[in-house]
C-alpha cells in the first residue's frame, strides 16, 4: 500500500486529469447512503457508554462564534467556557477550539493564556468566499500571524459547480502554504466545502478528494450559515471518503461536521457513524469535531442528569 500522494501525481497535473479521475469515482447510491446513515442512527447507547460519548463530544466541539456582534468581552466569555465548560464541575472536559473570526484570534488566545484548547480561526472570506485570491492568503496569513492554530477555509463553491476542479485545488494548496509559519511550523487546515450547496452527493465525493488530495487536514462539511449544514447522510459520505483515502495513502484526515447538530442525541449518532465507518483510529478530537456551540449546552445538562438523576433545566449552563 502507498504510504504517501506519489500514486496520485499524475492526477492534478491538468485539469483534464483531475476531471477524469473524479468523474471516474464510484457513483453515490444515495438511497442506499441514507438509508444507512438512518439505520446507525437507531443505535442504543446504554449508561456507562453515553457517559463515555457525552465527554468524548464535549472534547470535539470547535466552540464558535462568528457574528458581526462578535466582541472582545463575548470572545474572552467563550474561552472561558471552553476551558471550564461546566465552572462547578472540573472534571468536565474541555472543548477542543474556541473558533473566531481572524480579528479576534489574539483575544481567544490571550484569553485561553495556555490551555489545551485550539484557536480556529475562519479565514478566505467566510462564509462565501467571494474574494480575490490574494484577499484570501492575506486572511489566512493575518490570522496564523496572530496565533490560529487551525485555519477553516471555504471553497469557492462558484468555481466547483462550474467545473473548475483545479482552481478549486490550486485554492486549497494556496492556503495550506499560506498556514506556514516562518518557524516551518504550520496551522492545521480545515477545508469547508458548504455540502448544502454542492446539490449532490457525488459532488460531495469529488469535493472530498479534491481537499485531500490538496493537503487538507480535515474536510468540513458547512459553514452553518445555509440552510442546509450537516447531515448524517453527508457526514457519512465523507467519514467514507477519508476512510477510503486512509487506505490507498496511509494519510489520516479529519472530518468536522458543522451545522445543526444541537442535541446529545444528535452529537452521539454522529459518533457511532464514525465508529462503523472510518473506525476507532478517528474517536479523538485529533481527528473528528464537531461545530456547534448550542450543542454543548445540552451536553452539559444530559451529562449532570447522568450524575445526579435529575435535570437541572436551562438555567444551568450559559446562554451562548
Amino acid at each position: 500500500m502507498p504510504t504517501t500522494l506519489t500514486a496520485f501525481a499524475d492526477v492534478t497535473t491538468s485539469d483534464s486529469a483531475l476531471r477524469r479521475f473524479l468523474h471516474g469515482l464510484p457513483g453515490v447510491d444515495a438511497v442506499g447512503l441514507e438509508a444507512r446513515a438512518a439505520s446507525l442512527g437507531t443505535r442504543s447507547i446504554k449508561t456507562t457508554a453515553k457517559a463515555y460519548a457525552i465527554d468524548l463530544a464535549i472534547s470535539m466541539i470547535d466552540l464558535t462564534t462568528l457574528e458581526g456582534a462578535d466582541t472582545p468581552g463575548k470572545v474572552r466569555a467563550l474561552s472561558a467556557k471552553a476551558v471550564h465548560p461546566d465552572p462547578t464541575d472540573r472534571t468536565t472536559p474541555m472543548t477542543a477550539a474556541v473558533c473566531v473570526y481572524p480579528d479576534m484570534v489574539a483575544t481567544a488566545k490571550a484569553a485561553l493564556n495556555g490551555a489545551d484548547v485550539k484557536v480556529a480561526s475562519v479565514a478566505t472570506a467566510f462564509p462565501a468566499g467571494r474574494a480575490a485570491l490574494p484577499v484570501k492568503l492575506a486572511d489566512t496569513a493575518d490570522a496564523v500571524a496572530a496565533g490560529a492554530d487551525e485555519i477553516d477555509m471555504v471553497i469557492d463553491r462558484g468555481a466547483f459547480l462550474a467545473g473548475r476542479y483545479l482552481d478549486t485545488y490550486e485554492l486549497i494548496k494556496a492556503v495550506k502554504e499560506a498556514c506556514v509559519r516562518p518557524d516551518g511550523s504550520a496551522a492545521r487546515l480545515k477545508v469547508i466545502f458548504e455540502t448544502g450547496e454542492l446539490s449532490t452527493y457525488d459532488n460531495i465525493r469529488r469535493a472530498s478528494w479534491i481537499g485531500m488530495l490538496a493537503g487538507a487536514d480535515f474536510i468540513k462539511t458547512s459553514t452553518g450559515k445555509v440552510g442546509v449544514n450537516a447531515t448524517p447522510a453527508n457526514t457519512l459520505l465523507m467519514l467514507e471518503a477519508v476512510r477510503d483515502f486512509k487506505e490507498q495513502t496511509g494519510i489520516q484526515i479529519g472530518v468536522k461536521p458543522a451545522g445543526g447538530i444541537r442535541t446529545t442525541k444528535d452529537a452521539i449518532k454522529f459518533l457511532v457513524l464514525v465508529n462503523e465507518t472510518a473506525g476507532e483510529d478517528w474517536l479523538s478530537n485529533h481527528w473528528f469535531r464537531f461545530g456547534a456551540s448550542s450543542l454543548l449546552n445540552d451536553l452539559l445538562m444530559q451529562r449532570q442528569k447522568l450524575s445526579t438523576g435529575r435535570y437541572s433545566g436551562p438555567d444551568y449552563v450559559t446562554v451562548d
